[in-house]
């Protein structure tokens, strides 16, 4: 295998997959260096929805080949019980990253897409040019390096990004549960004393768990088990799953030191991506569609750049900058507003009134923070 490329990617996720889908059948030579095999189970609430069907399609990805869930009603409820049902204004499936990926992977692999299973450990950037050093000492270079390798790495150190040397308060779980009488065409936000949790179906027929808990109500109990015991199931809702819902992994999944905090999207020329880029709060259950709508955003603009010797590297780090602002900074900017008030029990209280008296209004809060199906 050549060690010189026209893109790298760092990071085999949503976005990362996405990004070497798209840039490949540009036809651009492209390499995608990831921690893991395929397929493996990531934290992540699973339910994406619809507006990135259109753009899915355009890449020869469906996923009605996945048997994904179809997926068109909400239920939220706060840490006491008091609940409301609407229907998504444009509704979703429900898919493990288990299946998603490996759709994904096997797609870029047909779009003749290299893999390299290793950890990144620099990216240096000079002469107009990235080198890409593995842990094993493999070097590979190449004209643009994309950043999608998820919400926090070494990398982020390397790179001196703000966000990094802030503590974080937040850690997600995730587990995947039998529950057949879980209604198939749901997904489901439950509040609990310092986080929530997302339940939905999986094209397994599994119920997947997902949920962010502050550090400080979790730090308190011993472990998942009991943490869950004591007090997510205070929420009557997930008091009923949790009792009757089968667990099918050997542990719960865990990651720690999520960060909410803003992030620059362009980080020493590289091209950030997905989580990389910036992370919606799981409440507003978007943030599968996000990262694959940026890798969209970021492909555009990098075949332009690869294509075009008029389209300067800097005009390209613009462009996707005033691009990814625009689609996406005022969904961020919501999704902390609605963390905050589904974080609060008063106010949580006083918010599901007056969207029970209202579904319009709650359906208009659900697009504030989804957008419209990309047109390709």
């Amino acid at each position: 295998m050549s060690n010189n490329f026209e893109v790298i990617i760092v990071g085999g996720g949503l976005a990362g997959l996405t990004a070497a889908i798209h840039l490949s059948k540009e036809k651009n030579r492209v390499l995608v260096i990831e921690k893991k095999t395929y397929p493996h189970h990531k934290v992540c609430g699973e339910y994406v929805s619809h507006e990135i069907s259109p753009y899915l399609e355009s890449l020869d990805v469906s996923l009605q080949t996945s048997k994904a869930v179809a997926i068109d009603t909400l239920t939220l409820s706060t840490a006491t019980g008091k609940s409301v049902q609407t229907k998504l204004p444009l509704g979703g499936v429900g898919i493990s990253r288990y299946g998603f990926d490996n759709l994904l992977y096997q797609k870029a692999l047909k779009n003749k897409v290299q893999f390299v299973f290793e950890t990144v450990k620099n990216i240096h950037f000079e002469d107009d040019a990235f080198e890409v050093l593995t842990e094993n000492e493999q070097k590979y270079e190449a004209r643009i390096v994309i950043g999608a390798y998820g919400k926090r790495s070494s990398i982020d150190k390397q790179l001196k990004r703000e966000f990094i040397n802030k503590k974080s308060a937040w850690l997600g779980i995730k587990a995947h549960y039998e529950f057949p009488t879980f209604q198939k065409n749901h997904v489901a936000l439950h509040n609990f004393k310092g986080g929530y949790g997302g339940l939905s179906k999986t094209e397994t027929g599994a119920v997947n768990f997902c949920y962010l808990a502050s550090y400080e109500s979790f730090q308190k109990e011993k472990n998942v088990d009991s943490f869950n015991e004591k007090v997510v199931a205070k929420n009557p809702f997930l008091y009923e799953f949790l009792k009757n819902a089968k667990p099918m992994f050997d542990e719960s999944l865990s990651i720690a030191q999520i960060s909410f905090e803003q992030k620059q999207v362009v980080e020493n020329h590289i091209i950030m991506c997905g989580d990389t880029a910036g992370l919606i709060y799981p409440l507003c259950g978007n943030g599968m569609a996000m990262a694959i709508h940026s890798a969209k955003i970021a492909s555009e603009n990098i075949h332009n750049f690869l294509s075009n010797k008029q389209f300067s590297r800097t005009e390209l780090e613009q462009q996707y900058t005033r691009s990814w602002n625009a689609t996406f900074k005022k969904r961020l900017w919501m999704g902390r507003q609605l963390q905050s008030l589904m974080m609060n029990e008063h106010l949580s209280n006083l918010a599901l009134t007056a969207v029970t008296k209202s579904p319009a209004l709650l359906r208009k809060l659900i697009k504030s923070t989804h957008g419209k199906p990309i047109v390709c």
